[in-house]
């Protein structure tokens, strides 16, 4: 494994010589910008892993994405090998239908520290949750970031993300409901226990085999961009513009066909896939 040719992979070519908070920035942007939250290899055939080389190799090397234990595990490696105080915690999702978060910790996390203050830093989340900034553990404060406000709050030791959304404006009403509602969304919860990636190897191997499981059920590509996100579910392609007008989002869709997937994964996600992928979107909550 390289340093260079994962800075090759996301086109970072900014100075590493502080181990500030805006390198850190940076190179967390240029990350989420080139490398998409994507569950493409439980539909492909393939196995998932989270074994380090493994990683490397489909992120860095076949500019493939991965899902949180993959986008992140590469994003500490590669923050410890600049030597940056860094440290995997675990997290456990919140469920909107449920009303609570899961009793699973199945949520790969980081947190930096950059002298004194400590930051929580997650490129493997996707979607409209995907935070685009380092975020300072700070309970109660308001972090203003583009895809809308984040904040922690913190209740005897375990802490939990917060989110408030803007309004959604879909053009097409076929696709209204495949949208999140704007306002308050609460994201996952997390103690600052430290973990290793064994502690999640259940999870790993629940949520690419179980049929219940999300990622079973739907076959998922998200991507950053510069002023928004795109996103693959099944055959519904979607892109996102953050702010295109006041406290509003623009979220437009369309239905590919079968020989449009594949294509559409190479131009707009960067995806060249070796195995057939049959896509898949069963019902199951899954927010824009």
């Amino acid at each position: 494994m390289n340093i260079k040719e994962y800075f090759a992979r996301t086109r970072y070519q900014g100075s590493l010589d502080k181990l500030d908070l805006a390198t850190l920035t940076a190179i967390f942007q240029y990350h989420i910008r080139a490398v998409p939250f994507e569950n493409l290899s439980i539909h492909c055939g393939e196995t998932i892993t989270l074994d380090l080389e493994d990683v490397y190799e489909k992120i860095v090397r076949k500019r493939r994405g991965g899902w949180c234990m993959e986008n992140n595990q590469l994003l500490f490696w590669v923050l410890k090998s600049l030597g940056y105080d860094t440290t995997t915690l675990g997290a456990y999702v919140y469920n909107p239908k449920q009303g609570d978060y899961g009793t699973d910790m199945n949520h790969l996390i980081m947190k930096v520290v950059i002298d004194g203050t400590t930051y929580i830093v997650d490129g493997g989340y996707g979607s409209s949750y995907q935070m685009w900034e380092p975020m300072e553990l700070a309970a109660g404060k308001d972090q203003p970031q583009t895809p809308g406000i984040f904040r922690f709050t913190e209740e005897n030791g375990t802490w939990h993300l917060e989110k408030i959304r803007r309004k959604q404006h879909v053009p097409n009403p076929n696709f209204s409901d495949q949208v999140g509602k704007g306002g308050h969304r609460r994201i996952y919860s997390f103690s600052l226990e430290p973990v290793t990636m064994e502690d999640f190897q259940p999870q790993c191997l629940y949520l690419q085999t179980s049929p219940d499981s999300l990622f079973t059920r739907k076959s998922i590509c998200t991507l950053q961009t510069m002023g928004g996100f795109r996103a693959l579910v099944g055959w519904t392609f979607s892109e996102t513009k953050y702010n295109y007008k006041e406290d509003t989002d623009l979220v437009e869709f369309k239905t590919l066909r079968d020989d449009e997937v594949e294509p559409t994964l190479q131009e707009e996600f960067g995806i060249s896939l070796e195995r057939k992928l049959a896509p898949i979107n069963l019902p199951g909550n899954y927010e824009i």
